[in-house]
């Protein structure tokens, strides 16, 4: 039993693309390494790059998929590396031109929040969020249906789970589903083709028969076009979640905690 649960692990390090919330994962990653905790000089808090950027950080609150604060998550703010906060800066200058700001749910993310999100996947019994997030999963499926993993791209530092804020009304822009949302509705491809930015309708892969409007599907696409635009790529499972193509550190997942950097000038030495 000890030996095909281990076997089942090993599995799943090679096959996951999705960590928690569905974060892409360098699956032959041979050469990943963790990096000293202290060590978050080629990082920059997301809003000195991107003033505009409203922050809602989910791990940092109890909304979230667990339903407690996530390890790692010392002050509700973003980091990102000096590379893709930069390029985010040019997707924020894009999507003010049309009226929008960017609202961040989560950056940077450290190992040990990773790891927190795998001892909850383990903690059967624990559901307190299961109306919220995945009602359509029982949560024993999490690991097998790759939800949960023990590596996500957010610890490599360069990727963003975001979406758009609009100015006229001051509200959320209605992307017709939430963040965390484990289940086929988060799919770029739901009810729509996202290589054209098409809307079909297609809701087929709803367990419950959900759907999203044309209005919602178009929504979503102006975020991943914008995103696109500007150096980013997009997974096929979650509409809100974009990694730097060329990201600086893509064999390194880091580990300080997410707390507001100060200037290096600053810093003790």
């Amino acid at each position: 039993m000890k030996q095909q649960r281990l076997w089942m692990i090993a599995v799943m390090f090679i096959c996951c693309g999705i960590i928690g919330t569905g974060n892409s994962f360098a699956a032959n990653d041979d050469k990943a390494t963790p990096k000293d905790t202290e060590d978050s000089s080629q990082f920059i808090n997301l809003t000195d790059a991107v003033p505009d950027a409203i922050l809602e950080i989910r791990y940092f609150s109890t909304y979230n998929f667990v339903g407690d604060r996530i390890d790692g998550y010392l002050q509700p703010t973003a980091l990102l590396t000096r590379q893709a906060a930069d390029s985010l800066r040019a997707v924020s200058d894009d999507v003010i031109k049309m009226g929008y700001r960017l609202k961040i749910y989560d950056a940077y993310r450290p190992q040990k929040a990773v790891d927190n999100f795998w001892r909850w996947a383990e903690d059967i019994p624990d559901t307190r969020m299961k109306a919220y997030f995945y009602p359509d999963l029982n949560k024993n499926v999490l690991f097998d249906q790759g939800y949960i993993c023990a590596k996500s791209g957010h610890t490599r530092g360069s990727t963003v789970d975001l979406t758009l804020f609009d100015m006229k009304t001051e509200k959320e822009v209605d992307m017709g589903g939430t963040f965390d949302w484990f289940g086929p509705e988060s799919h770029p491809d739901f009810c729509g083709n996202p290589a054209t930015g098409a809307y079909t309708g297609d809701n087929h892969k709803s367990p419950a028969n959900r759907t999203i409007t044309a209005e919602q599907f178009h929504n979503r696409m102006i975020l991943r076009q914008a995103m696109l635009r500007h150096g980013f790529k997009p997974i096929d499972t979650e509409w809100w979640h974009f990694t730097l193509k060329n990201e600086p550190f893509p064999n390194t997942y880091f580990n300080f905690p997410v707390k507001e950097l100060q200037p290096s000038c600053c810093q003790q030495k």
